[in-house]
């Protein structure tokens, strides 16, 4: 089975799944350019984000995940779905090697830079340094996003927003380069939640 043949075989579905349940609002979609490597960044908010990322897209993502999804029966779906498996315990350079061979090969990464899902009040959760990191070395194109409001069933106020995409300088120290992102992120959805 070629290695993506399941990921394009479930996507129409999750996209139904999506649009019947939850009502995703998709703005920004221009945003994503339709080949050459990409980053995908945003804020991390429920389990389904994955979700409403397959559906917003064409383009077949690679998600970074915890490594705990890669066990018993799951690991067979999780893999033929392109997940790259992180160990959150340590820096994983072998995940990071992984997402690098992805965009090389011209393809799209997503990641959720808090690393896990913000349960807190904050806006955001502090970004690791995994999305940046990836962009700068591939000098692939850093694509931010925001999802906003709440997996409702049948409510109309989910949204994910792709922003315009950006080259990461390459610097020794990327530590500015990802405070900017997460300032992008962390202000478009202030500005959302005034709206």
């Amino acid at each position: 089975m070629k290695k993506d043949t399941l990921y394009k075989t479930l996507r129409p579905l999750i996209k139904l799944y999506m649009k019947v349940v939850y009502h995703p609002k998709y703005k920004g979609l221009d945003n994503i350019p339709k080949e050459g490597s990409i980053v995908l960044a945003g804020n991390h908010t429920n389990n389904l984000d994955c979700l409403l990322l397959i559906s917003s897209t064409n383009r077949v993502i690679h998600f970074l995940a915890k490594d705990s999804l890669m066990k018993g029966i799951k690991k067979i779906l999780f893999k033929n779905m392109g997940i790259i498996p992180v160990n959150r315990k340590i820096h994983d350079k072998k995940a990071l090697s992984s997402a690098i061979k992805v965009l090389e090969s011209n393809e799209v990464i997503g990641i959720f830079p808090e690393g896990t899902i913000n349960r807190t009040k904050d806006i955001i959760l502090p970004f690791k340094i995994g999305a940046v990191k990836m962009s700068s070395e591939t000098d692939s194109l850093l694509v931010p996003f925001i999802i906003k409001g709440k997996y409702k069933i049948f409510n109309n106020n989910l949204e994910i927003e792709f922003l315009k995409g950006y080259k990461v300088k390459k610097e020794k120290d990327l530590t500015s380069s990802n405070k900017l992102l997460e300032e992008i992120i962390s202000k478009k959805i202030g500005e959302k939640y005034e709206n």
